[in-house]
């Protein structure tokens, strides 16, 4: 892929972009959101990684400005600000996704990844429905008919995936690169257990099963 950074800390910047290279990517790295603004409308990128407090031009008003211009390349956020009023006003600028500092480089490269893979059309919306199930993607909360559920954060990330993709069938190889970051079978049952997990948590305590298994092909959420 090739990716833009975009963070004025020269430690932090150089970890990112040495990472991503060692994975195979391409990257360009600048330090400030002018340049980044610049960089952005001046070439085309798979994600582009941006902090929130630049100099010169601050993350939210350059992600503002793309969006505008009608530039839709996928945007991950990082910032130290991990409040939710922080959050929500990120991905109200048109961020698709938030990281906070500090974090791990695995999971920035696998929300990079993530990001790459989304296809068009995909819901962005800060809070996914599926008949009376709800996902706040912000708060982290899961319900159902009004009851809160208690997942674990692979059970989310997999219900997250089925919700964004509503009505639409998921081979078990698409949730092992999009939940598991997985680009081969580890011949496992992960899938099929993490499926049954949490259909016991969001389907079987009410009258209408949401997780179908669609026979030879994989799952999905009712549309």
């Amino acid at each position: 892929m090739k990716l833009l950074v975009v963070e004025d800390d020269a430690t932090t910047g150089t970890y990112i972009a040495r990472g991503l290279r060692e994975e195979g990517h391409v990257v360009d790295l600048v330090a400030d959101g002018r340049a980044g603004l610049i960089a952005a409308t001046g070439s085309t990128y798979d994600v582009l990684v941006v902090d929130r407090m630049l100099p010169e031009v601050d993350g939210l008003t350059l992600v503002k400005t793309l969006r505008g211009a009608g530039n839709g390349t996928p945007v991950l956020f990082l910032t130290a600000m991990g409040d939710v009023e922080d959050r929500i006003s990120g991905l109200n600028a048109g961020a698709d996704d938030y990281l906070t500092k500090p974090f791990a480089f695995g999971e920035l490269s696998a929300r990079v990844a993530a990001l790459a893979r989304r296809p068009q059309g995909i819901e962005t919306e800060a809070v996914l429905r599926a008949g009376d199930l709800e996902m706040n993607l912000i708060s982290r909360k899961v319900t159902r008919a009004g009851q809160d559920l208690d997942l674990l954060p692979r059970e989310f990330a997999l219900l997250e995936h089925l919700l964004r993709r509503k009505g639409r069938i998921q081979t078990r190889t698409m949730l092992l690169e999009s939940v598991w970051d997985l680009s081969f079978d580890p011949q496992t049952n992960v899938v099929e257990t993490h499926i049954s997990r949490l259909r016991a948590k969001v389907d079987r305590p009410f009258e209408t099963e949401l997780i179908q298994t669609v026979r030879g092909a994989g799952y999905r959420i009712a549309a």
